[in-house]
């Protein structure tokens, strides 16, 4: 999975079978034939006791019959880099100099392959090409010297012959060898996180010189490391491989792991944590990526919502369920539709009965909730609407994911603050009667999470105030900030 192509089979504890070459041969035979499939290009059986030496650093007298190296002469010699020999030129861009003295300088480390002063060169993203003008380094006295070409692993500046468009996180690559460019691809995830995957959950995606928000659109399988299955699955757990697709905000330029193990790796990031959650290798890109682009629309959501003389906004209310927020959505849209404002609430007993039909109350299935009504959230704030969006939404993850999808500057975290004790005073509909009573599963507060919002732009404390206090506060921040 990894891309390690070169083992070394220690047979150890050997002394214990009285250096036995049949037992030892046995051993061998038994896992070249478990490897045959796993793709190798050498693996090397040496036999060992490490307890008294034999085999470990020199050739050992008690098995005479083994003419092959010992382990530390093996691992000193074995060649692990071969993996990039005969790979296209790579040269992720990590800075771009300041242009002075008809300089401008691309600064990095090249990844893979050669290039030369006077090759042509392409940008990834733009596809635009050109040539090398000149490649710079740095001397031992600190000084800037040229050089005719550079290699892979070398730091060096290139100087190109054009003005182009490019910057950090692009990749300048050979003209007729490039790498992909797409904003969907299959990957393999490594999970390092004690939260697990869903599908849904977006997150920081960062390479060598690209950090780009990405959302994890599908977990096809997670592999089972002892036998190699695939099997289907809706999370993935600590320490788990899963075979995923990714969606990115904007195009990602990459290699597949492959062919290039720099350019085909990332991290996933956890933006409210900022914990490193996931290794991630990528397989390929998806053919719908290449196939589907944005449409250019003369018609945007602030022109539509001069229309309407307001300001496009969702208000996203989050809390226990019984805590209020359906309520106070209502007597909210109640006054701004006698005030003439255009406006829809999206409520999350109503959506679950349509669009939402397929979905439970799993984790994985709140994820999917809170993405797909996200999008709707936002399609309608593109038709210049003011959205109000009355949901339990119970994981930070989910609203901060809301938040970016909708836009931050469009969207407005309402939490309707009301102490578990009271909403299961008033359980309106009978749940927590019911949750009580081991009748409901992943019911929000008994047994599935709660995450309160820690800096909402609202904050309604529903036990103090009456409802229309409550709307009232609602009400004033929507002047000071949304009104027209």
């Amino acid at each position: 999975l990894l891309g390690i192509r070169h083992i070394v089979l220690a047979v150890n504890k050997i002394d214990l079978v009285d250096f036995s070459q049949e037992r030892f041969e046995a051993i061998r035979r038994d896992y070249e034939a478990f490897a045959a499939s796993l793709g190798f290009r050498s693996i090397v059986a040496i036999p060992l006791s490490a307890r008294f030496g034999d085999n470990v650093i020199a050739p050992s007298a008690n098995m005479p019959w083994y003419g092959g190296p010992s382990l530390l002469g093996h691992l000193e010699t074995v060649n692990v880099d071969d993996d990039l020999a005969g790979k296209p030129f790579r040269f992720p861009v990590q800075f771009v100099s300041r242009p002075h003295l008809n300089f401008r300088g691309f600064q990095g480390q090249v990844a893979s392959g050669r290039i030369a002063v006077g090759d042509t060169v392409a940008v990834a993203k733009s596809g635009v090409t050109t040539r090398i003008k000149r490649i710079v380094t740095m001397a031992h006295d600190g000084t800037d010297c040229d050089l005719e070409e550079a290699r892979d692993g070398q730091s060096v500046t290139l100087v190109l012959a054009d003005e182009v468009d490019c910057s950090r996180g692009d990749i300048l690559s050979t003209a007729t060898e490039r790498p992909s460019a797409a904003d969907q691809f299959g990957c393999d995830i490594i999970w390092l996180s004690e939260h697990p995957l869903f599908a849904g959950r977006s997150y920081l995606l960062r390479t060598e010189t690209q950090s780009i928000n990405a959302t994890i659109t599908e977990i096809k399988a997670s592999i089972d490391i002892n036998t190699f299955v695939h099997i289907a699955t809706k999370s993935i757990s600590i320490n788990e491989i899963g075979k995923c697709n990714i969606s990115t905000q904007q195009r990602l330029v990459f290699d597949t792991y492959e062919e290039n193990r720099a350019t085909g790796s990332f991290v996933l990031i956890d933006r409210i944590s900022n914990e490193t959650v996931a290794a991630g290798l990528i397989r390929h890109p998806l053919r719908r990526a290449e196939n589907i682009h944005w449409q250019a629309l003369d018609i945007d959501r602030i022109a539509r919502a001069r229309q309407k003389k307001q300001q496009a906004t969702v208000f996203w209310f989050t809390g226990l369920s019984g805590s209020g927020k359906s309520t106070i959505a209502n007597f909210v849209e109640k006054r701004m539709h006698l005030e003439g404002r255009h406006t829809f609430i999206l409520d999350g007993d109503n959506v679950r009965h349509g669009l939402n039909r397929d979905l439970g109350f799993t984790e994985a299935d709140r994820v999917e909730n809170i993405r797909r009504v996200a999008e709707v959230a936002k399609l309608m704030a593109d038709a210049g609407l003011i959205v109000l969006v009355s949901f339990i939404s119970p994981f930070r993850a989910e609203r901060e994911m809301a938040r970016q999808v909708i836009g931050p500057n469009e969207f407005v975290e309402i939490y309707v603050d009301t102490p578990f004790d009271e909403c299961a005073r008033r359980d309106p509909k009978g749940l927590y009667k019911k949750a009580f009573a081991g009748q409901l599963k992943n019911f929000t507060g008994i047994d599935s999470p709660y995450q309160p919002p820690l800096n909402p732009e609202i904050h309604l404390q529903t036990v103090q105030h009456s409802i229309e206090e409550l709307v009232q506060q609602v009400y004033e921040y929507f002047e000071m900030h949304n009104g027209i």
